[in-house]
């Protein structure tokens, strides 16, 4: 999601250099699709094409394959299904400014996103709304559905993932906060804080969210990069505790449940399988060498992911041609 000085894209906060990561697309045509993409995204095993300076900040999906991305510059949602790209959330939609973390929700038919002011990071995205947003829209027709403002004046929208029951969790990466809303609900409330949650000065904090198949939610903190375990029960937070990681994490950023365990994403190129045992969490790396990752999401038995490059647009390489981008296909362990 964010970064120091000399990382690659990181968003700026108390005069120091941090780095973000996402982005969505400007336009129902937006989305290529690279050779050899016919029939259903479930089946697709090349690269899908995102348009010029798009900046693609996370991505979700449906079980039929079809991919939903959100715009970290542009704003809005594009959905990819078929080989057909479209415009399913429009730029500024419901009052949604830029597009971070999104989340497809089939039980309830709701795509959540969050949307955050990021003006000051010089990204003006397609609206004058102020904070940081929960939006929710209706998944088939992106008409929108509700709006949740995050209650932190320094409040940073980044991620979601919902429950069983239909509760939505979301991450706040500049306040200690993990959110949640139930079904029907009008406001966010606070799920979990803890001050091992902060972030760190001149770091990032909260970014990814998952719920393990144990039941327990696991988040990441980006800088300094962190893995923690929210125990869960009965719909109640517990204890946190800090994983210990098998080897270091650099700029630990979205994560994702992955059968009995874990995906994440490192913004230093990787996708990482991780499993929990107790307090420790074996970290294997199943792809290295990506460009600036920063979401991914599971079709079947294929990781797709995001490849932000958001250095070129808040970080070190801003002014620069970014080249292509894209949504990168990786075999996942079974």
């Amino acid at each position: 999601m964010i970064k120091n000085n000399g990382d690659a894209g990181r968003p700026r906060a108390t005069g120091e250099t941090l780095e973000i990561r996402r982005a969505t697309l400007n336009s129902a045509a937006a989305v290529i699709l690279a050779l050899g993409m016919a029939g259903a995204a479930r089946a697709e095993t090349a690269p899908v094409g995102v348009p010029d300076k798009s900046f693609p900040e996370s991505v979700t999906s449906t079980s039929d394959g079809t991919l939903y991305v959100g715009s970290f510059n542009h704003g809005g949602v594009t959905k990819v299904s078929g080989g057909k790209a479209e415009q399913l959330v429009k730029p500024g939609a419901g009052d949604s400014r830029s597009t971070l973390g999104v989340l497809a929700d089939e039980k309830s038919g709701t795509l959540y996103v969050c949307s955050n002011d990021i003006s000051a990071m010089g990204v003006a995205g397609p609206s004058d709304t102020k904070g940081a947003w929960l939006k929710t829209f209706d998944l088939k027709s992106g008409a929108p559905k509700g709006s949740f403002a995050l209650s932190d004046p320094k409040s940073f929208c980044n991620d979601i993932v919902v429950g069983a029951d239909g509760t939505a969790y979301v991450s706040d990466s500049f306040a200690p906060f993990v959110y949640s809303l139930k079904p029907g609900g009008t406001a966010l409330s606070t799920f979990a804080t803890d001050p091992q949650l902060a972030p760190a000065k001149d770091g990032v904090g909260l970014d990814g969210i998952a719920i393990g198949a144990d039941g327990n939610l696991y988040v990441t903190t980006f800088i300094p990069a962190k893995l923690f375990k929210i125990e869960m029960q009965d719909g109640k937070a517990g204890a946190v505790t800090e994983l210990k990681p098998s080897r270091p994490l650099d700029h630990a950023d979205a994560l994702r449940a992955h059968g009995s365990g874990l995906l994440l994403i490192e913004g230093n190129g990787k996708l990482d399988k991780v499993t929990v045992k107790g307090s420790e969490a074996t970290i294997d790396t199943i792809k290295d060498g990506l460009a600036e990752p920063v979401s991914v999401t599971q079709v079947g038995d294929v990781g797709w992911v995001a490849e932000g490059k958001l250095s070129y647009v808040i970080g070190d390489n801003k002014g620069k041609d970014p080249g292509p981008f894209k949504l990168t296909p990786v075999a996942l362990p079974k």
